[in-house]
């Protein structure tokens, strides 16, 4: 590390004896306490995981869908269907029967994905 004090003048009186002067003690060198082998780059071994910490997992309720929220989520995914059709007359009711089916097993697979 650099030393703190400004540099001493380098002119003397006499020139003929050079000062000597008295090396200064060396600052010691510490390292930070959250400074880790992954930080500097060098293998560790992973930390062993706890058992309480999985066992303290925290339940989210799952949101209700209402029937309101279900038929918008119908009608947007038949929109998208018929949209990829290129809005062709017709096929209305196939669209709107596909996207229920589709609707309907992705919130059925939201009940049984477990908790």
């Amino acid at each position: 590390m650099a030393s703190r004090r400004p540099p001493a003048s380098t002119t003397s009186t006499s020139k003929s004896s050079p000062q000597k002067k008295a090396a200064a003690p060396a600052e010691p060198v510490t390292v930070p306490p959250k400074v880790t082998a992954e930080a500097v780059g060098t293998a560790a071994a992973p930390a062993p995981k706890k058992a309480a910490s999985r066992a303290k997992r925290t339940v989210v309720a799952r949101p209700a869908i209402t029937e309101d929220v279900r038929r918008g989520m119908i009608a947007k995914a038949a929109y998208y269907r018929a949209e990829k059709r290129g809005f062709a007359t017709g096929y209305e009711d196939e669209d709107w029967l596909a996207a229920e089916a589709e609707v309907d097993a992705l919130l059925s697979a939201d009940q049984r994905a477990p908790q």
